[in-house]
């Protein structure tokens, strides 16, 4: 029995469908039964004592958790995972598909929190048949996609800071940033906060910068004389003593923040090693060419570890983005780049498979392929991408790491090598 057709036969069985209107402090809830009545409407506080009320009212329904489906707008979250662990089928629902069903039931325009949980149960009721309930993830899944995603939202501050300290220095300070290659580098931020102003370094010479160097473990390949070079070409900042203490807390403040952000992603990297070497499926993906801790730790906390989930390799290609969306209509018929999917998962997949034509000639030639019929880097990296996908699917399912040497394209691509 496929994936759809399990999920199809477990909401069968529902004698009663809840919509959860989802918010930061408070959530609606309608309840349905099988033939559309409303047979409850309520509030729960986003609380422990409105999850326990909640269980409470769920269980008043059925005493069997399986008859009674709950469709909310979201994946994931504490409220979910309550009901998951209560045995409910949970079924995340898209927040665009249902804006486009009551807009059609609800003629009116009249929009509500109560009446938005009426939309969702009912939209649960009519489509149950195409829609799936959710897989729960194991703890070692949640804690190292918890990690990852956090990594990824502290690296976009760190980027967000070094740019926004950058123009900081543009407009007063461009000598600072022309000195050092990177100006986030460890060495650029220690001279920043030594030197945070133009007239703080006007009286910098060869031999107090090369001291600086060797204090600060400077590995550049430059000497003293050609990074003061560099300094002194850079247009010169101004003097005023007012501008100048602005610009020095400005600085300093912006040190300051880059430097406790990239703390945070090293901790945060080395927290997701650790968990990677927790989780039972981390063999599989660390074992892909090129894929490293960090790139095999992101595809893995948003591809998961219910087997359940998927029944092909195509619905996780669908998930990851790297599969097109075909658009027909009479004599009319296009291909469009696909919009809704994991976006985690595509940058992800696809950072992996651009890495991993440098490593594996098979990759490589898929790569190349995909180019010479005409496709820009991306959507040829998107092609390899799913191409991975499948090898990557069918090491996941066997639980085995990937063997180029079992790889039978790579085999052939090989022999063909060979031969030549």
């Amino acid at each position: 029995m496929s994936v759809q057709e399990a999920a199809v036969s477990l909401l069968q069985r529902v004698l009663f469908y809840v919509g959860i209107d989802w918010a930061a402090e408070t959530h609606a809830v309608c309840v349905l039964d099988a033939t559309g009545r409303i047979r409850a409407q309520f509030t729960i506080g986003h609380t422990a004592a409105g999850f326990a009320d909640l269980l409470r009212r769920l269980a008043r329904l059925s005493g069997d958790p399986a008859e009674v489906a709950v469709g909310i707008e979201r994946p994931d979250g504490r409220l979910v995972d309550v009901l998951l662990e209560a045995g409910y089928p949970v079924v995340p629902v898209s927040p665009n598909a249902i804006k486009t069903w009551r807009d059609g039931e609800v003629l009116s325009g009249a929009k509500s929190d109560a009446g938005d949980a009426a939309v969702i149960a009912e939209y649960l009721r009519l489509r149950a048949h195409r829609l799936q309930p959710a897989t729960p993830y194991t703890a070692e899944t949640k804690a190292l996609r918890t990690v990852v995603r956090t990594r990824e939202d502290v690296v976009d501050m760190r980027v967000a800071a070094a740019n926004q300290l950058s123009a900081l220095l543009d407009a007063h300070w461009p000598g600072a940033k022309a000195i050092f290659a990177d100006v986030e580098s460890a060495i650029a931020l220690a001279f920043l906060t030594r030197y945070p102003t133009y007239p703080s370094a006007q009286h910098l010479g060869e031999k107090r910068l090369r001291a600086f160097c060797v204090k600060h473990g400077y590995s550049g390949r430059r000497s003293a004389a050609e990074l003061l070079t560099r300094l002194r070409a850079a247009p010169a900042g101004s003097t005023d003593e007012a501008l100048t203490d602005a610009v020095r807390d400005a600085v300093l403040a912006q040190v300051a923040v880059l430097t406790a952000l990239t703390a945070a992603e090293k901790n945060l990297s080395r927290s997701v090693i650790a968990h990677l070497g927790e989780h039972p499926d981390a063999a599989i993906f660390t074992s892909l060419p090129r894929s490293g801790q960090i790139n095999a730790a992101q595809v893995l906390a948003e591809w998961g570890d219910s087997r359940a989930a998927y029944d092909s390799p195509d619905a996780v290609a669908a998930l990851a983005g790297v599969t097109p969306v075909t658009k027909a209509s009479g004599k009319y018929r296009a291909v469009h780049f696909r919009w809704a999917c994991n976006k985690h998962l595509r940058k992800a997949i696809t950072c992996f498979a651009d890495n991993s034509r440098h490593a594996s000639p098979w990759a490589a030639d898929v790569y190349a392929r995909a180019i010479a019929r005409g496709h820009d880097h991306p959507h040829a990296v998107r092609v390899l991408a799913r191409a991975w996908i499948r090898v990557i699917y069918r090491c996941w399912i066997d639980g085995v790491p990937y063997d180029p040497n079992k790889h039978g394209n790579a085999g052939k691509l090989r022999e063909t090598a060979t031969a030549a």
